[in-house]
């Protein structure tokens, strides 16, 4: 799929109802979208796929719903205050702000390999040498301040070499006040991640539920970042919704574990989500280009229109998170291994994915052009699909609305349906396509004389004739 495409379903999910950008009427609020109908079933259904799949496969993995805000500390012992940043710089000329690594991967090969050769750093071609330009020059920016003037990096926005400022660090959580007034409030954090909500209630969880190690928690929440760049539609905003699980595991055993769940997490998208695996791959993190906190991390990336990008990380986060929450707070946070007879901090497992990342990819994966019938299709599995029936009377007269209602409200206790009568039933089918609806149901003359129905197949077009009573029956053998 071209980068032109994206354009393509960014333009269906507002004509659909899929994606509305954020505040429209006022000119809009860059980086923030909403929702809309269509948006929030499939949002809904991905989240519930996750959702079983995770915690009703697994006899020892259990749910939480942590809150938004926390206790200042917990950052703090975190390292989210010291090291969540990201490198920026400024166009003096231009008064742009950038993230490096964001401008970077927008310049042409020549001026990484220029970059590459003044820092004498090994270009590997791949978004990871960019990260390490972009950590190098964050480290060092005294000293080659002036690099990316001398590489010949261009602004974006002026299409000219940028006359460019030292790189710098900026946080990027969101700050706000709790209290009667800033004065006298304390000042705390939106979440950048869900992560020490599960973390800070570990124990909690363990004893109440009466696990034993190994075992996990899994939470679908908000988090906000406070993006400087944001693009790619959807797949990078300030506010996005976390889907991950905590697993935690024996030191001893952590490897094994890991390779445990990379393989459950490829599986879930090709076999739960239906993705190609031809369009999956793992991404391992060099080492030293991991997080402070990780012994290993991988990431599982698309291929979506714009490139490669991360849907899942799966990182072995050690022991690091527990021991310094106990050092923060001051209480013990140890597990008593009851086989064993032994305390011990667990090491962590961690598999977290974005779920409007998931999304996107659903988008850009069922998006399908059928230039031979001269129509969109959005070619979504029955389980995703935000309507999976469509109820159309052939015509608005003769009693079929009356008997299609009938059909409607039959069909609506087993399936999410909607109700069409609008234009002719081939514009009305097309519509239906390009909103990812599997079947059609067409309630004609023939329904009132023998009580069946014509029932359109989304991906084919091939119609077939079905007794009332027998739709679910077809649906059900038909939807797999």
């Amino acid at each position: 799929m071209s980068t032109k495409h994206l354009d393509k379903i960014v333009a269906l999910c507002k004509r659909k109802g899929f994606v509305f950008p954020n505040s429209e009427i006022y000119g809009g609020l860059k980086a923030s979208y909403d929702y809309g109908p269509l948006g929030v079933e499939l949002k809904k259904s991905i989240s519930e796929i996750w959702w079983n799949s995770m915690t009703r496969l697994y006899s020892n993995i259990v749910g939480l719903d942590s809150s938004i805000m926390v206790h200042p500390d917990v950052w703090e012992a975190s390292g989210h205050i010291a090291n969540f940043n990201d490198p920026l710089t400024d166009n003096k000329d231009s008064k742009k702000r950038y993230r490096v690594d964001d401008l970077l991967a927008q310049q042409k090969t020549k001026v990484i390999d220029s970059l590459c050769e003044i820092l004498s750093i090994k270009n590997n071609n791949d978004n990871e040498t960019i990260d390490n330009i972009s950590q190098f020059l964050l480290k060092n920016s005294n000293e080659w301040k002036s690099a990316l003037s001398e590489a010949g990096v261009i602004d974006p926005f002026s299409g000219n070499v940028g006359n460019w400022t030292e790189v710098t660090q900026f946080n990027l959580m969101f700050q706000t006040n709790a209290g009667p007034s800033e004065k006298t409030g304390k000042s705390i954090f939106l979440r950048p991640e869900t992560a020490q909500g599960i973390y800070i209630n570990y124990l909690l969880v363990q004893n109440s539920m009466r696990l034993k190690v190994p075992f996990g928690i899994a939470q679908i929440g908000k988090a906000f970042r406070n993006e400087i760049i944001a693009r790619n539609f959807i797949f990078r905003t300030r506010e996005f919704e976390q889907m991950e699980m905590q697993y935690f595991v024996k030191p001893s055993e952590d490897n094994e574990a890991m390779k445990f769940w990379k393989k459950e997490r490829m599986d879930f998208f090709s076999t739960k989500l239906g993705i190609d695996d031809k369009n999956l791959r793992f991404h391992e993190h060099s080492e030293d280009n991991l997080a402070h906190y990780a012994k290993a991390a991988f990431d599982i990336e698309y291929n979506f229109p714009f490139g490669w990008g991360e849907i899942e990380g799966i990182h072995n986060r050690t022991d690091f998170d527990l021991k310094q929450h106990e050092k923060h707070s001051g209480k013990n946070l140890t597990y008593f291994d009851p086989i064993e007879n032994e305390k011990y901090h667990p090491y962590i497992i961690e598999t977290s994915t974005g779920l409007n990342r998931l999304f996107l990819m659903v988008l850009c994966e069922f998006y399908h052009e059928d230039t031979n019938n001269n129509r969109t299709v959005l070619k979504l599995p029955f389980d995703l699909a935000p309507n999976k029936l469509v109820i159309c009377p052939l015509l608005k007269k003769d009693g079929l609305p009356e008997k299609s209602n009938e059909v409607f409200n039959k069909l609506s206790k087993e399936y999410r349906c909607i109700y069409d009568e609008q234009g002719s039933i081939g514009k009305r089918y097309y519509r239906q396509d390009e909103a990812g609806t599997p079947f059609g149901i067409t309630v004609d003359h023939e329904t009132l004389e023998n009580n069946s129905v014509t029932i359109r197949e989304r991906d084919t077009m091939q119609q077939h004739r079905v007794e009332i009573n027998k739709i679910s029956e077809f649906i059900n053998d038909k939807k797999n």
